[in-house]
């Protein structure tokens, strides 16, 4: 194949000329026709350095120059002579009419170089997304797919140079990542050494810097350790390593197998060949995507666009902040540079407006654009350096709005107002269905070079200020309940407890504060969040907004807003349905907090029933798992059923993933989660509690029920504030203040029962001076100390519990509880997946005359050809493989 004509300054070193004419040099690579210790030699640099180039070439040379080009390569000879052929029949004669070698030199690059773009273009219609990348990539893909035999299946995502420790000797190659193998291949000096591992077998990553294994990274699996050092980057190959052995052990769980992101190239070709993988590109992707959700508490499906920085104006305090602006296909967020100083979540569904703004006298604004919602709220952000950029791309995001497409037509003009300012209109029909399919432009020739452009999003639809408002700033819309069954609100509205006066005047303060602070930050989903709203959050939210501030503070206004309707067509399919968990769910329905009026009836009752059916209706894969009835039942008394159900999507699916499971693998994690913190934390109470073996005993009903069920109910609420507010790092501070706060008494206890005890009673007795409720105990905690106090004993309030909390602990980052959720993922799913190995072995194993080891060894073949076709297969049918795996093994 003809190459782009670069220079080639040692022209005969580790090459051996075998044909040569005036003008063109055929070489072939020394050792590649013949062994021996030269062969071995080049080999082995070859290996090493990742230099391994094809071993045939040409090069062309004029006969008063040293300098060389190169021109052609090809792995066979006969591809090779094909192109010697072509070069003496059609440049040889032209050549020699030249009269000087720079002329020559020139026509010979110049015709090479026209030979690489004709081929271009006839390949250029059958171009593919690997094509995107370098050749030096491809060419790495395919050793990769040689050495280890990998099917064109198997993804390589990255490669790198290392060392790997075989015994104490390094051996010097090269690891390669794909999307289930870590591989790695050396040769030196005639010796070979392979490495393949599956992601799936992998039970602990860790960068380990020891005498014997310096600066390196250990693999371990269920029967052996591997140690790579010597890493180019050792950093980005960890993070990688991480996200692999992540992503398996997710699949583990799910049963699910991967799948590029077709939409991600779309957004990021320019026909040109990257540095990095396509795959790896895409990996990247998501994990960006990733954090900014958890970040913003935005829907699993939400995927980042970009991100820029700039300053948003904040008009309570009349200042340009500067932070970063990220974009989304359904969102515009904000972040402040200084942590948690300001944020804002903007979704598309709430724009009116996106309007230019520029200087003018007394205001300095550069490269300005102000949004402006549905309800009036207006957000300033200038600084944006590719304003045109960002304009265009939010004018295309909100023609595709997925409800509003029905309204759209692709009738798209450019107008002047009055005032000499120039708008993009989307006009909006309702018979119109297409859509705009190209992002809106904003040329010169259109007029947006006036001094005040905007787009403005119209629509059939009522103007907003004759629309009846909901305080989330969305239309309301009303439910309209299914034959026989009515929908209920909050259940607190409907069972009201009475209240002191000195507790209701408590409680109108609250209400006051935040209503003021509703008039000076906003209210609902757009509004700005800063360290005030954080103040009043820990205090506790008043019993009136609980239910509003909860479905914000979650994200689950937004899939609520989204899915109009889909809530009655959950209830309507699984009303009356009988299966697994619907018998779960009756079981449990009367020891939903029975202590509460509301479920001592049957309207609490009846909603109670419907929540959780209609969720295990919509995730069949959890369909219903204990713990889940008392935190809907607790979420039931401040928001509607279509809310509690919103905010158990959002409990289920985002902020405890894996909780609610068969196995619940994501409590089991975090249990490990809250051994580290507490190692690092309070590491004397750390090694007195890992002698008793308490922590894994406690945490898991304080995790899957959030204290509810170990904590009177009128405290609890107070850490739910906080918890929808900051996430799940709230649990982990309130279980390090807990436990730090009987650190005396648990360092001398004598043994578990007595550590359980303690803790115990601790935390039946946390009490809320601004409770609306009565004193209210789960049944759970009846029979224990009923939280009285003994003499002299003082009971602590749950505000200075969550106050301490964020003292001591507030230093805690999601970002570091994400990075220990994965160590412990690793070794938790390992461990369920080998219990599941020996149930099955130790069933048939009186059935065969084979041997544990022997039967298991069959069990994982099974399980990886099983799961090499979990992408094809529904959950019914890799069911069907699994039991016709252990039919095979009794016939066998």
């Amino acid at each position: 194949m003809w190459v782009k004509p670069d220079e080639v300054l040692l022209a005969h070193a580790l090459w051996v000329t075998e044909r040569a004419n005036p003008y063109f040099i055929l070489q072939c690579r020394k050792g590649h026709t013949k062994g021996g210790l030269t062969s071995l030699l080049v080999g082995t640099l070859d290996t090493v350095f990742d230099t391994k180039p094809p071993p045939y070439r040409i090069l062309h040379q004029t006969p008063g120059s040293e300098v060389s080009y190169g021109v052609a390569v090809a792995d066979t000879r006969s591809e090779i002579e094909n192109a010697w052929e072509w070069l003496e029949q059609h440049m040889m004669q032209a050549l020699g009419e030249f009269d000087s070698d720079d002329e020559i030199t020139d026509f010979v690059r110049c015709k090479i170089e026209s030979l690489l773009a004709q081929t271009a273009m006839t390949l250029q219609p059958t171009r593919s997304r690997e094509s995107d990348d370098s050749e030096k990539f491809r060419t790495a893909v395919k050793k990769f797919q040689r050495l280890f035999k990998m099917p064109s299946e198997e993804k390589l995502v990255n490669y790198y140079s290392c060392s790997y420790w075989k015994g104490k000797v390094p051996r010097q190659g090269w690891m390669y990542l794909s999307v289930n193998h870590i591989c790695f291949y050396s040769f030196l000096m005639g010796k070979e050494a392979k490495l393949l591992t599956r992601w799936a077998d992998v039970t602990d990553l860790e960068c380990t810097n020891s005498y014997v294994f310096p600066d390196s990274i250990r693999v371990s699996t269920r029967n052996h350790e591997y140690y790579f050092s010597m890493f180019l980057h050792k950093a980005e190959t960890f993070r990688l390593m991480e996200q692999l052995a992540n992503m398996a052990m997710k699949h583990l769980i799910t049963e699910e197998g991967f799948e590029e992101d077709r939409e991600m190239p779309l957004r990021t070709r320019n026909f040109a060949p990257r540095q990095v993988s396509s795959l790896k590109r895409d990996l990247d992707a998501r994990q960006r995507s990733e954090a900014y959700r958890i970040k913003f508490k935005l829907p699993s499906v939400e995927k980042l666009h970009g991100d820029t920085e700039c300053t948003l104006w904040t008009p309570y305090n009349k200042q340009h902040v500067w932070g970063r602006m990220f974009i989304s296909p359904n969102y515009i967020c904000y972040e402040s540079r200084v942590k948690d100083l300001v944020s804002v979540v903007v979704p598309m569904r709430e724009l009116f407006v996106v309007e230019k703004v520029e200087s003018c006298t007394g205001n300095i604004i550069t490269n300005g654009l102000l949004f402006t919602t549905k309800t009036k709220t207006n957000f300033l952000f200038a600084e944006l350096k590719d304003r045109q950029f960002i304009l265009e791309k939010i004018s295309d995001f909100l023609a595709k709005i997925p409800d509003q497409r029905h309204l759209m037509t692709d009738n798209v003009s450019v107008c002047s107002t009055s005032s000499s300012s120039s708008f993009i209109k989307v006009a909006r029909d309702r018979e119109g269905e297409r859509g705009i399919d190209s992002a809106l432009s904003c040329s010169p020739r259109s007029q947006c070079s006036s001094d005040n452009g905007f787009i403005k999003v119209t629509s059939a639809m009522p103007d907003v200020a004759d629309m009846e408002a909901t305080p989330t700033g969305s239309p309301m819309v009303s439910i309209t309940s299914l034959p026989g069954v009515k929908f209920q609100p909050a259940l607190l509205t409907m069972f009201p407890l009475d209240q002191s006066d000195e507790v209701a005047a408590r409680e109108a303060i609250k209400e006051h504060l935040w209503n003021m602070h509703f008039s000076e930050f906003g209210r609902g989903i757009c509004y700005y969040r800063t360290s005030k709203t954080y103040e009043l959050v820990t205090k506790g939210i008043p019993e009136t907004l609980r239910g509003e501030l909860w479905l914000v503070y979650s994200g689950a206004i937004n899939e609520m807003a989204t899915h109009a309707g889909y809530y009655s067509m959950l209830v309507e399919k699984s009303v009356g349905k009988m299966n697994i968990a619907s018998d779960e769910i009756e079981r449990d329905l009367h020891r939903s907090l029975p202590e509460h009026p509301a479920f001592q009836s049957d309207v609490g009752i009846g909603a109670l029933r419907r929540v959780l059916s209609a969720y295990a209706c919509r995730n069949p894969s959890i369909g219903y798992c204990q713990a889940m009835n008392i935190v809907t039942s607790v979420l039931l008394l401040y928001a509607s059923e279509e809310e509690t159900f919103w905010l158990l999507v959002a409990l289920c699916e985002r902020l405890l993933p894996d909780y609610y499971n068969t196995k619940v693998i994501g409590a089991i994690i975090d249990q490990g989660v809250l051994e580290d913190l507490t190692r690092e934390n309070l590491p004397d109470l750390h090694g007195r509690l890992e002698e008793l073996d308490v922590l894994h005993m406690i945490s898991l009903s304080w995790f899957l029920t959030i204290f509810l069920s170990t904590m009177p109910f009128e405290s609890t609420v107070n850490i739910l504030d906080c918890f929808f507010y900051d996430g799940a790092k709230v649990i982990f501070q309130i279980a390090l203040t807990v436990l730090d706060a009987n650190r005396d008494k648990l360092l001398v206890c004598k043994d578990d029962g007595t550590a359980m005890t303690i803790l115990s009673g601790y935390l039946e007795k946390v009490s809320n001076k601004d409770a609306t409720l009565p004193h209210m105990l789960h049944s759970s905690l009846v029979g224990g100390s009923g939280g009285k106090l003994e003499p002299g004993e003082v009971s602590v309030d749950i505000s200075d519990l969550i106050y301490n909390s964020y003292r001591n602990f507030g230093y805690l980052q999601t970002s570091t509880i994400e990075r220990l959720r994965l160590k412990h993922r690793l070794r938790v799913v390992q461990s369920l997946e080998d219990t599941t190995m020996r149930n099955v072995t130790r069933s048939v194993l009186a059935d065969t005359p084979w041997k544990v080891d022997e039967l298991q060894e069959l069990y994982l073949t099974f399980k990886v050809t099983a799961r090499a076709d979990d992408t094809r297969r529904s959950r019914r049918g890799r069911l069907g493989v699994f039991c016709e795996t252990q039919r095979k093994i009794l016939d066998f």
